[in-house]
Formats: C-alpha cells, structure tokens, sequence
C-alpha cells in the first residue's frame, strides 16, 4: 500500500513528486493508537478515576495491598507514566522512552499479577500483549506518520534507541520491584 503525501524529491522533469508512505508505517500508527490510547486510559483510571478507576486513593491502597510502599506516590507514578507514556504513543513522540515508559509499568503489572495462569480472569495474556507492544514500538520505532519525523536526530530511527530504551526500561522497573514486600 503507497499513499502519497508531501512533495519531497524532484523528478527528471523537475516536477516535485510525493514521498511514499510505506504500509509498515500506516500498521505502526494503528498500533501506537490503539496501545497508546488504551494505555493512557489505564493512567487515568489510577489518576481520576475515569472509566470506573479507583483514582489515586483507590490505585494506591491495591499498590500497598500489592506490596509497594508509598501506595498513592506509586499509584501517581503509575498514572503518570501510563497517561504521558500512552499519549507519547499515539503521537510517535520520543517513542523509544514513550515505549520504555509503558514497558516498565507493564513488567510491574505482569509481575503484580503473575500466578493466576495465562487466561482471563486471572491471567496475563491483556498485559503480556501490551508488554509485547510497548517493546516492539521501543524497538521499532512510531514509522514514518510521527511526530519524531520532524524531530532532529530521530527522524531515523536507530535499533540503538529502542534497545537502549527497553534496557532501560527493564533495569527502572527491577529497580522498582525490588522495593516490593
């Protein structure tokens, strides 16, 4: 599939001609909406109580009931980097730490909800496809329909960045489960 858009090369005629955008590009944006959105949906359940969340309140005493100290500052934390991280998503803005940021909160979901098998109700199969996404973003980057095309030093995006960014995603977030009862 080419859908043509901005005028970016020069043809032998002289006439400008539209710079493709590539089928890979047009899947990755429906990812990044769909992960970023739902994601970003889940931080406001924790930071609003929108769609039914408990709000800070609610979030923080499940993170306490879950082992972590300090229930309502990692409910903030969790809400904030869902929310920011999500919406980072669906933009394709700065998406290797956009994705990093939904990866490290997922491998905290993942091991908050670890034991109740792979199926719903008590699976992990929901965040095990949000961990896979939010990795696969990091790594591959948001395509060409992003705001980081018009980003100096990211408009190409490198394997380096997305590799660096689930390290680091990966290290914050043991970090962060080592500070659990």
């Amino acid at each position: 599939m080419t859908v043509t858009t901005r005028p970016t090369s020069t043809s032998v005629t002289g006439r400008a001609e539209p710079s493709p955008v590539h089928a890979y590009s047009v899947g990755l944006l429906i990812l990044r909406l769909v992960l970023g959105l739902t994601v970003a949906a889940h931080g406001a359940q924790k930071l609003f109580g929108w769609f039914g969340g408990g709000g800070l309140d609610g979030t923080g005493q499940f993170f306490e009931m879950s082992g972590y100290p300090s229930g309502k500052m990692m409910a903030l934390v969790a809400g904030l980097t869902e929310t920011f991280g999500g919406l980072a998503l669906v933009l394709g803005l700065l998406t290797p730490l956009a994705g990093a940021a939904v990866l490290g909160t997922m491998i905290n979901a993942l091991a908050v909800k670890w034991g109740g098998g792979f199926f719903a109700p008590e699976g992990v199969e929901y965040e095990v496809l949000l961990t896979a996404g939010a990795a696969a973003l990091a790594l591959t980057g948001p395509g060409t329909i992003a705001v980081d095309r018009f980003l100096p030093g990211l408009r190409a995006h490198r394997l380096v960045y997305g590799v660096a960014a689930v390290v680091l995603a990966a290290v914050i977030a043991g970090l962060v489960l080592l500070i659990r009862d």
